[in-house]
């Protein structure tokens, strides 16, 4: 039978996602009882400004969401399932960083399969006893989610895997992409059941679900969203083969806060969210942010701890000292390295068994000194390749036994059947050194659960026949390829698949002085103990309350279509222009000014065709024809290509390279808006960037009259970006004594005379018409980039003014949603084309007007 939470796969494909009415309902902090409130339809209103739910309950309260809760169940003699926590699941452990008040509800799959007729009955008691909620996914869906899409695709791809032939992860299914979207969607469902969006925290954890931040942000545009990943993230060469990169980035875009181990792992999606997204990400008071539609998206570097106490507690056990006895005397006069991996293709365990092979080839003294013991974990995955790792290490194994056993010695010792945690544990009390040469994983806590059973108690001192206050000693060899190695400044970190560099590190590791061992460990004691599982879960936590802290103070709704669906936050005073209440206003002035950029807001950004279409320009004539108006189009191009293009608009003013020239119609002479003439500085500046653009591949020089623009669009997007900073400081110091400035812009590095901006060319003409006494009652203004935010200023600036009318309409549009000065926004160069025929198509016919000269601007006002 279907799960009540399933839904349509095709519903999915297709980006038709089911969600909840707008009605406000009250629901419960939890349902009791699991319902079917993912079938109602809210998609009409998926644009509200206001999609939350009023909240009922301030109390501050986490919903935890994994792939698996934290729970043991298994059936009784009776046939019912019972249930237990799991205190080895790090999403129960995280609970010791969290303050004593705040409610944890855990969402997540069961281990065991539950029969249709069991789900109510199951997910009642769970809820009532454990905070948890279940979320039932189809046999046949989570095969296809887990082993297919996750296993096959995602964790071979996030451990630098490429499917190059089909026993290497196989080609890209989009059925199985179809079900990981389905899984997530349950999930999704599951989190709505019981979210109280106002007041809840949503922490999503691990690639099992990357899209449901997409899912939980167009239902609730203002949930506290965070996520961590656990696993690497590939570097961008690797990430981008994934064909469905954009729709994974972009779903976690849709958080507040995304977390990584380690800077590399934040520096991957950075890199990716830059090359495939062209987002650019700031680094301000040390946490790093990226601008996406309005909200700031934090990324939040720390890797991740250990359960400290829960380790104590077992040492403390009666069994961990009675197996640490038997391992001591089994053992007795020889010297053990330790091994602790998964038994799956990333962890190095045979590169691991070819060291150890080379350090008794190289050193006969060690054998019958020297064991390794490597415990193997059952995989978590399937497939031809653990089957193939399963059979290279035992067969490894054997033959290093039999070249280097002899009785009552066996040189390796390969434990490949599940151990109880307490015998793990005493592993690590008698092992010398831990050896961890995995060719790449995400966190690996091994290295820190061996350096806390290290420092032991004094029950297994006394065991071991150590002296109690002696100091404690420990050795590590790490993989420069696990997340835990930039923590641990003590290890000897080597490339694991350097089997020469392993060998020595291991020799190293053996004869190394007591005082050496003693420094190592009490380093890496003093940064483990303190950056526990709780100090983890305590800092992620207070970063997700700052991300989310300015939520309430934006208006927020939500645009695109299915897994592009994603929120804008702007400022509240922030809205679409109305056409008609511009018409309208158009109307009734008299004394009017229209300011409009040119490239990327009368013409579509990137577009091939640059040149204004005969719409364009009929437009501009007819609004510039009109005598009580005064209009320019203001332009970052030479005034030569101006003159060129608009040649049939007499009465439109120009202004080329951002205002530096003015020519207010086609009658009359260019002007310069800035007193500076002398361009000296070129003779120093052009040199420097012509040195940059012969070592960025892909960059040009655009030389203007009056400035010079490094551009790096068509480079590497990093290599460009490093070397615009470079440029911009190495211009800065040679040009330290020129009136000029040094910006940089979009994929560009720009000098020009100070002074000279599109904002200038506003002020000239608001000051020119107070001085001929005629104040403006109208002034439109439209722009599309960081350049035009210079006119919005000014614009916006002079409204409370004696320069405008007491009762001036003015008008700061911006093109896109985006966070600007101006009060407006039009999506679209068609939108702003449309508006300005409207304004056009509504002027009286000049013969036709009654209006006398002395209430109309003078055209020629520079």
């Amino acid at each position: 039978m279907v799960s009540r939470s399933y839904s349509n796969l095709l519903d999915l494909a297709s980006g038709n996602f089911h969600s909840f009415s707008r009605e406000k309902k009250r629901f419960p902090r939890v349902a009791t009882v699991t319902g079917v409130l993912s079938e109602l339809d809210d998609d009409a209103n998926s644009n509200s400004v206001c999609s939350d739910a009023p909240s009922s309950v301030a109390q501050d309260r986490i919903i935890i969401v994994g792939n698996q809760l934290p729970i043991k169940s298994h059936r009784n003699s009776a046939g019912k399932l019972t249930f237990s926590w799991d205190n080895d699941s790090l999403l129960l452990q995280l609970k010791d960083g969290m303050r004593e008040d705040m409610e944890v509800v855990y969402i997540g799959c069961l281990k065991e399969q539950v029969d249709a007729a069991e789900q109510d009955d199951v997910a009642q008691r769970l809820l009532e006893n454990f905070k948890c909620v279940p979320a039932y996914i189809p046999p046949e869906i989570f095969t296809k989610y887990y082993h297919g899409f996750c296993k096959q695709h995602l964790w071979p791809l996030f451990h630098y895997m490429l499917p190059l032939n089909p026993d290497l992860g196989g080609r890209f299914d989009r059925s199985l992409w179809q079900a990981y979207l389905s899984v997530n969607k349950i999930f999704a469902d599951k989190v709505m059941e019981v979210i109280s969006p106002d007041d809840d925290f949503v922490w999503v954890h691990d690639y099992h679900l990357m899209v449901l931040p997409t899912f939980l942000r167009k239902r609730f545009n203002r949930v506290k969203l965070g996520f961590f990943l656990h696993s690497p993230f590939p570097s961008s060469e690797i990430y981008r083969t994934l064909p469905v990169r954009n729709e994974l980035l972009r779903a976690l875009l849709n958080a507040d806060l995304i977390g990584f181990h380690t800077f590399d792992y934040a520096r991957h999606f950075l890199s990716c969210c830059s090359r495939m997204l062209g987002l650019s990400y700031q680094s301000k008071r040390g946490t790093i942010g990226l601008e996406y539609y309005g909200r700031t998206v934090s990324i939040k570097i720390l890797p991740v701890g250990i359960h400290t106490s829960q380790l104590q507690s077992i040492l403390n056990l009666p069994e961990t000292q009675t197996k640490v006895a038997e391992l001591r005397d089994q053992f007795l006069d020889q010297r053990v390295l330790l091994g602790v991996d998964d038994m799956d293709i990333f962890k190095g365990i045979s590169l691991k068994l070819l060291a150890m092979e080379q350090l008794l080839q190289q050193h006969p003294e060690k054998r019958g000194r020297v064991v390794l013991v490597q415990i193997a974990n059952p995989a978590r995955g399937r497939g031809k390749g653990v089957q193939e790792v399963q059979s290279e290490t035992q067969a490894t194994v054997k033959r290093i036994n039999e070249m280097f056993g002899r009785p009552g010695y066996q040189p390796v010792v390969l434990i490949d059947k599940p151990l109880q945690f307490y015998e793990r544990i005493a592993y690590y009390v008698i092992a010398e050194c831990c050896l961890v040469t995995a060719v790449r994983d995400g966190m690996n806590l091994i290295p820190y659960e061996y350096i806390i059973c290290r420092q032991a108690n004094p029950k297994l001192n006394e065991t071991l026949g150590l002296n109690p206050s002696a100091a404690k000693k420990s050795m590590l060899v790490v993989s420069e390829f696990i997340g835990c190695s930039p923590s641990l400044s003590g290890a000897i970190r080597v490339n694991p698949w350097n089997i020469d560099a392993v060998t020595e590190a291991m020799d190293y590791a053996l004869i190394v002085s007591e005082a050496e061992k003693q420094m190592r460990h009490e380093k890496h004691h003093k940064y483990v103990s303190t950056h526990d599982v709780a100090y983890w879960s305590r800092s992620f936590i207070q970063d997700l309350e700052r991300a989310c802290a300015d939520h309430v103070r934006k208006r927020c709704w939500g645009i695109g279509f299915g897994l592009g669906f994603r929120v804008v936050a702007l400022d509240p005073s922030f809205k679409k222009l109305s056409i008609e209440h511009i018409v309208s206003a158009y109307k009734r002035t008299k004394n009017r000014a229209i300011l409009v950029d040119y490239d990327g807001t009368m013409v579509q950004p990137g577009s091939i065709r640059t040149t204004p279409s005969v719409t364009t320009i009929d437009t501009l004539n007819k609004l510039s024809s009109d005598p009580k108006n005064i209009v320019y189009l203001i332009s970052g191009k030479d005034r030569k290509t101006l003159t060129e293009w608009f040649s049939s608009c007499d009465d439109l003013g120009l202004a080329a390279e951002h205002g530096y020239f003015i020519r207010p119609n086609d009658g009359t002479e260019w002007e310069t808006s800035s007193v500076v003439s002398a361009f000296e500085w070129k003779q120093i500046a052009e040199p420097v960037m012509r040195l940059y653009t012969e070592t960025t591949d892909g960059s040009t020089i655009e030389t203007k009259e009056t400035a010079l623009v490094w551009n790096y669009q068509f480079a590497d997007p990093d290599f460009g970006s490093c070397q615009a900073k470079e440029l911009m400081e190495h211009l800065e110091s040679v040009l330290t004594n020129d009136p000029v400035s040094v910006k940089t812009g979009q994929q560009l590095v720009e000098v020009k005379p100070q002074g000279v901006n599109k904002g200038l060319v506003a002020e000239r003409l608001v000051t020119t018409m107070q001085e001929q006494g005629k104040l403006l009652d109208f002034i439109l203004c439209v722009g599309d980039d960081r350049s035009d935010e210079d006119m919005f200023e000014v614009i916006m600036g002079a409204k409370d003014g004696p320069a405008l009318s007491p009762v001036a309409e003015i008008f700061a549009c911006t093109v896109g949603q985006k966070p600007s000065k101006a009060k407006y926004y039009l999506d679209d160069t068609a939108e702003i084309i449309r508006m300005l025929e409207g304004l056009a198509t509504s002027t009286t016919p000049p013969d036709h007007q009654t209006a006398s000269t002395s209430d109309v601007p003078t055209k020629d006002i520079f």
